[in-house]
């Protein structure tokens, strides 16, 4: 009894590695996209210490991560998934220009270490992130 337990327990494993190495791969991609759209160079400012970097590409990453787990709960399928992952992708690429046009000194207030511009961008990045994952509910 406790080995078809354990057994059943195992029954999704492969649909389970399937869809995080989908979402492994799209947020990968996103990082790809996004640190090439920004003027600044994210990972080096960040080795660097500098924490307006980090609080900027820390609340991206989780903007990104969360339609990503919503569109991971509500496909249907893969192929699904990686539609609504995509979207979700083109949606937080969109944040950052929106938020740039609110803040125009964001391409020299995150690498000159301006936490607050670095916190802002992160926020709205998250904001937008969790908006979009509300807004896959079909």
């Amino acid at each position: 009894m406790f080995k078809t337990q354990v057994l059943q327990s195992f029954a999704g494993f492969d649909e389970f590695l399937g869809y995080l190495c989908i979402a492994a791969g799209l947020l990968i991609l996103f990082v790809a996209l996004y640190v090439r759209i920004t003027p600044y160079r994210e990972i080096a400012l960040i080795r660097e210490g500098n924490r307006a970097a980090a609080y900027s590409l820390s609340g991206t990453l989780l903007g990104m991560a969360i339609p990503l787990a919503s569109a991971i709960e509500h496909s249907v399928n893969p192929v699904d998934m990686v539609i609504w992952g995509a979207i979700a992708l083109a949606v937080q690429l969109l944040v950052f220009v929106l938020a740039r046009m609110a803040l125009p000194n964001v391409a020299t207030d995150i690498p000159a270490g301006k936490e607050a511009s670095g916190l802002f961008l992160g926020v709205v990045s998250l904001a937008g992130g969790i908006l979009s994952a509300a807004c896959m509910t079909y």
